[in-house]
């Protein structure tokens, strides 16, 4: 993870990201006995090599029209026509936002989380989820400005995307499966606040642009803190309690008064 933030060319920077895929793979695939567990595995490794499908498409695509896999040269990549500068963006939401576990894109997520241990999937939910919001964002920067419709499909993706994961949460009686539900929740929240950015600095709306790229930006930092400790004190209970199941944890404040 610190690689694929730290990458200064694309083609280290999808090396970074694929070891960052196949080390999580076998984290989450930790208790590979389990037969759901190698189900999720396989699951969450199918789904992040298709969303590197669509990152070399925009890869090769960048390095083509800029002649360099450096970032420093992607600049040029401003003065693309407004079809291809969409067509970028788009390939860069599908390969980023699969990994983010963006709404409709977050099918392995629930399934990985409970599958890996507690404390992966703390770091898994916290901090590797947002790499996909990191690479959206860096890619947001090499692109002329895109109409106000693509900051539209953001937000309305953030909308319908939220409803759905806190109403699923609200319906899981494994406690980890549920915090899954929620990081698709905060992940679809963060990309409401992207998406508004983009339709506010579409319509000449700098100011609201500012501030909704801003409130995106805190909650990545809030979720990662909040979600990391969640899961922490998640693994803390079934620990204790032997069980995942929300059920089967009653009496926890006389049992487990510290956690």
């Amino acid at each position: 993870m610190v690689l694929v933030v730290t990458a200064a060319d694309w083609l280290f920077f999808l090396v970074a990201w694929e070891i960052m895929s196949l080390s999580s793979f076998f984290l989450v695939s930790y208790d590979y006995a389990e037969e759901e567990v190698r189900k999720a595995g396989w699951l969450y490794l199918i789904a992040t090599h298709c969303g590197t499908i669509f990152l070399f498409l925009l890869l090769l695509s960048a390095a083509w029209k800029t002649g360099s896999f450096d970032f420093a040269s992607f600049t040029i990549l401003k003065t693309l026509p407004m079809s291809t500068a969409v067509l970028f963006f788009f390939c860069a939401l599908i390969g980023f936002g699969t990994k983010a576990g963006l709404f409709p894109l977050h099918t392995w997520l629930p399934d990985a989380h409970p599958a890996a241990p507690s404390h992966v999937s703390a770091l898994m939910s916290g901090v590797m989820i947002k790499t996909g919001i990191y690479g959206i964002l860096r890619t947001l920067t090499f692109l002329p400005e895109l109409p106000p419709w693509c900051g539209a499909v953001l937000f309305t993706l953030g909308i319908c995307g939220a409803l759905f994961g806190i109403a699923m949460a609200t319906m899981q009686t494994d406690i980890n499966r549920s915090l899954a539900f929620s990081s698709v929740e905060n992940i679809v929240i963060i990309f409401l606040g992207l998406g508004i950015s983009l339709f506010a600095a579409g319509i000449g709306q700098p100011v609201a642009a500012a501030l909704a790229m801003a409130g995106a930006l805190l909650h990545i930092w809030n979720h990662a803190l909040f979600k990391g400790l969640l899961f922490l004190g998640a693994g803390s209970l079934v620990h204790g309690t032997g069980t995942r199941e929300l059920s089967k944890m009653g009496g926890l404040m006389r049992r487990m008064p510290v956690t």
